[in-house]
């Protein structure tokens, strides 16, 4: 796993060996960024079920202004704190060792892009997206970007929200939902 574009290419990332994370793959990275490059200039980030951070250091890389990790996993914040000191990018960032729910609840910055990469087995993404709603965290251009393997269920729940579902992207597994305000 590397940092694919901009001020970090080329940088190799840290990530934990074991069934309780799922990087985001360099073969999905890779168009995720095409998809949203025009968000990323000046851009304040979430980065919601961090992991060791790749989503968050690859749109700080790119020029984004600055991110919000967030994992739970203490093995993850350690892997996380090793790569933003690998890309050089801790001034740019917090990190936050907490609960998703409490995260969202503590925020108080609008974020222009918000990256939602929950584990798989946990029914989680679309109350983390209602969470950011009801405490009014997405700026007003702002997108949503939900990765999941079960597209089918989370479009469905994602109807009850007051969101525009503008792209969905399949890569085997991984389903990629991007998601803004109706307008």
């Amino acid at each position: 796993m590397r940092v694919i574009s901009g001020t970090a290419r080329g940088t190799k990332l840290n990530s934990i060996d074991d069934l309780s994370t799922r990087p985001t793959l360099d073969r999905v990275k890779e168009p995720l960024f095409s998809i949203i490059q025009a968000h990323i200039p000046d851009a304040n980030i979430l980065d919601l079920f961090a992991g060791s951070g790749a989503l968050g250091i690859e749109a700080l890389s790119r020029g984004s202004k600055y991110c919000v990790f967030c994992d739970k996993s203490y093995k993850s914040i350690n892997m996380l704190k090793q790569n933003i000191e690998k890309t050089k990018f801790q001034n740019q960032c917090s990190i936050v060792n907490e609960d998703y729910k409490k995260c969202i609840d503590n925020q108080k910055m609008k974020f222009d892009i918000t990256f939602i990469d929950p584990p798989y087995k946990y029914d989680i993404g679309v109350d983390a997206i209602e969470r950011i709603l009801k405490q009014n965290l997405l700026s007003k251009e702002g997108i949503i970007v939900l990765e999941t393997d079960e597209e089918d269920r989370d479009i469905k729940e994602l109807k009850k929200i007051d969101l525009e579902v503008y792209d969905v992207r399949k890569y085997g597994r991984v389903k990629l939902i991007f998601l803004r305000e109706r307008g």
